[in-house]
């Protein structure tokens, strides 16, 4: 196959898995989702799912959340991890959007990454989920996804998302990222990893990834 050709496959096959791309993260607006995905950083949708009602019950806006301190949001976002820093995000974030953009979550990237705590994937988490904006919002399971694929060379996430906005159609990245989360997530994982399973990087894989899967079966 050449890259056009491993590009399509990936998609028809990524479409055929997940035809619907629900957002993983609970939320009812911008802000909440925001919030929610600030929250996500180095913990898991389903933990997050759990304690975001919690804190939503006590402020799913940003006037209220800065009627909360930061320690009081803190003990509240504990379970999810990094609570200091997320805390003081959470808090920060909340009235700038205030101070700044009448209680509204800007829709560009600029405003977006001034926010305490939001750097370019939760903004484009943000453009895409929350406002239908066309984004790539590339994380771990991309960025390992698209070097297994051999799609990018996985020196870093912003190469990584610039390979991806150049090889998949613009009208696909909202939900394509989602589909290709969603696919590393069952089929190619980072740890436990099958690739009896994961049909694509079995089909498109780079060399050296399934050598070394295979030495490693081997050996196993």
């Amino acid at each position: 196959m050449n890259k056009k050709e491993k590009v399509q496959y990936v998609i028809n096959t990524l479409q055929n898995l997940y035809p619907t791309t629900p957002i993983p993260l609970a939320h009812k607006d911008p802000y909440t989702l925001l919030i929610a995905v600030l929250l996500s950083a180095q913990s898991t949708d389903a933990r997050v799912n759990i304690i975001t009602p919690l804190l939503f019950k006590k402020a799913d806006n940003p006037y209220d959340m800065i009627k909360l301190s930061v320690p009081e949001i803190k003990e509240i976002i504990k379970p999810v991890g990094l609570s200091p820093m997320k805390s003081k995000g959470i808090y920060g974030l909340s009235k700038i959007l205030i101070d700044k953009h009448h209680g509204k979550v800007p829709k560009n990237y600029a405003d977006l990454e001034e926010l305490p705590a939001v750097g370019h994937k939760t903004a484009a988490v943000v453009m895409s989920q929350a406002f239908g904006i066309p984004a790539f919002p590339v994380d771990t399971h991309i960025h390992r996804l698209m070097y297994r694929w051999n799609l990018s060379s996985g020196k870093n996430v912003v190469k990584t998302e610039k390979d991806a906005k150049r090889l998949f159609p613009k009208k696909l990245w909202n939900s394509l990222h989602l589909q290709i989360i969603y696919y590393g997530r069952e089929y190619s994982p980072a740890r436990a990893w099958k690739i009896e399973k994961d049909i694509i990087t079995k089909t498109i894989g780079r060399k050296s990834v399934l050598n070394l899967f295979i030495k490693h079966k081997k050996s196993s």
